[in-house]
């Protein structure tokens, strides 16, 4: 499982599509620092269909909760349903996780707090020929409850960000999470 072939799946997709995680970290910082257990991939949650229609010969899992996955034919999912696993058949490794992101409009919706948004158009910036979620939208997902990579992805992005990112970043922190400790590394 990589990079190249989540891109080789999603290879003519119309649809908008980016890297996510500690993936999109490591592209935009550009370095590959730690192994990566997957591949993270955000899709918007209302091109579902389309998804489901482009991978339509895959194995297609979704996570019903944690450790639990059933089959995914392409019908519905609302939210709080977001993860899904994507393989080529049950033989195969796993070749990425989709993640399905909500929007209204022209603008992406934080699942998690709908109050935090961002233009659609500024989502994401491309790296190594890959469209890659922009740092501050992957370390507010690092946020919630940040391990030791968590940590390792924010120390290593902080440096780089523009200032509207960083900015941006400490707004939607202090709209989430009021205490974040990284909300005084951001000022």
């Amino acid at each position: 499982m990589g990079l190249t072939a989540a891109r080789d799946a999603l290879a003519g997709y119309d649809r908008p599509w980016w890297i996510a995680g500690g993936w999109a970290i490591d592209l935009f910082v550009g370095a590959r620092p730690r192994r990566h257990d997957d591949v993270d991939v955000a899709v918007l949650r209302r091109d579902q269909q389309n998804l489901a229609a482009h991978l339509d010969s895959w194995d297609l899992q979704v996570v019903v909760r944690p450790g639990e996955l059933r089959p995914w034919r392409g019908e519905w999912l609302e939210s709080p349903v977001h993860e899904l696993w994507a393989r080529r058949s049950p033989a195969d490794a796993w070749t990425c996780e989709l993640l399905l992101d909500d929007a209204d409009g022209d603008r992406w919706v934080f699942r998690r707090d709908p109050r935090v948004t961002h233009p659609l158009a500024e989502l994401g910036v491309e790296r190594e020929g890959l469209p890659v979620l922009v740092p501050e939208i992957a370390l507010l997902f690092k946020a919630k409850d940040p391990g030791p990579k968590d940590e390792a992805d924010f120390a290593a992005a902080l440096p780089l960000l523009k200032p509207a990112g960083r900015a941006w970043l400490a707004e939607a922190l202090g709209t989430t999470h009021p205490e974040h400790s990284w909300l005084q590394r951001l000022a």
